[in-house]
């Protein structure tokens, strides 16, 4: 049957009145909202903790910042300088095309229209962020008193590692060269960290081992690398495009396996990996 050119036009009409119905479709390379693996691509590692900062702003793709974390499938990372559509993106990629699940929870400290977009009157929130493969309890988001030239806080929850019940923390310090902002900071974190008798304290702490603004957080743990202390600074793999050692997971009541640092190209600071034994 050949249609009329009136036809023809109805059949137009009814075709537009359906795409304004359903929308318009994702963008090309991007997940559909709705798609969702028919099984997990691969299950997390059960006793991995990551912490990295994903910097910000940088120009780069969370699809990318996604692929990097799958690459090592942590039951939990800590991020800072994290935006929450950023971590929501990252969460929804990490799900669509990894299949890997993850819980999230925020600590942010800033509502920061320049950092993380949006709209003026309602600008994203920034600061820190835990994703956690095991549902996250008990969560805290601290200001501190004086962040320095710019707010920083702490947040923490309670999830499960390695098959046990541990808190985790998650900070950013003060910038670099504001070292009595620092040791402020690091005062109201680890009197909250002596807490518990099992912890782990992830975070970018702009301070290298051996300065002075660590110590209290020395005293109470270790570094996942136990090559790494304060008098042995030469022995602390660096974690930053600069060459310093600023990234850390902090270990109390709680054994190192294994660690790596892995650069990436999504960020300066490189993705710091540890395998822990919670027992």
């Amino acid at each position: 049957m050949v249609l009329g050119r009136g036809a023809w036009l109805i059949v137009g009409a009814v075709i537009a009145a359906f795409m304004l119905l359903v929308g318009p479709s994702a963008p090309l390379g991007a997940p559909s909202a709705g798609s969702r693996p028919v099984e997990a691509v691969r299950d997390v590692v059960p006793n991995r903790v990551m912490t990295w900062n994903i910097c910000n702003p940088c120009e780069v793709s969370n699809v990318d910042r996604a692929a990097d974390i799958a690459a090592y499938a942590p039951q939990v990372i800590g991020m800072q300088e994290a935006c929450v559509r950023d971590v929501e993106m990252i969460r929804d990629y990490l799900e669509n095309l990894h299949g890997l699940v993850y819980h999230v929870k925020y600590g942010t400290v800033l509502q920061s229209w320049g950092r993380c977009g949006g709209v003026p009157w309602n600008p994203g929130g920034f600061g820190q962020a835990i994703l956690s493969a095991a549902p996250m309890t008990d969560r805290v988001s601290v200001e501190y008193p004086d962040g320095g030239s710019e707010d920083r806080g702490y947040m923490a929850v309670t999830t499960t590692v390695g098959g046990r019940s541990v808190r985790v923390f998650n900070t950013h310090l003060a910038h670099r060269r504001q070292e009595e902002f620092r040791a402020s900071q690091v005062g109201v974190l680890a009197k909250q960290v002596a807490r518990y008798d099992r912890a782990i304290v992830l975070g970018d702490f702009n301070a290298v081992p051996d300065a002075p603004e660590l110590s209290k957080m020395w005293a109470l743990a270790t570094d996942i690398d136990p090559e790494c202390r304060p008098a042995r600074i030469g022995d602390c793999e660096t974690t930053t495009d600069w060459h310093s050692k600023f990234d850390y997971v902090f270990l109390r009541g709680i054994a190192p396996l294994k660690h790596r640092v892995q650069a990436s190209a999504y960020s300066d600071h490189h993705m710091l990996r540890a395998d822990v034994d919670p027992r």
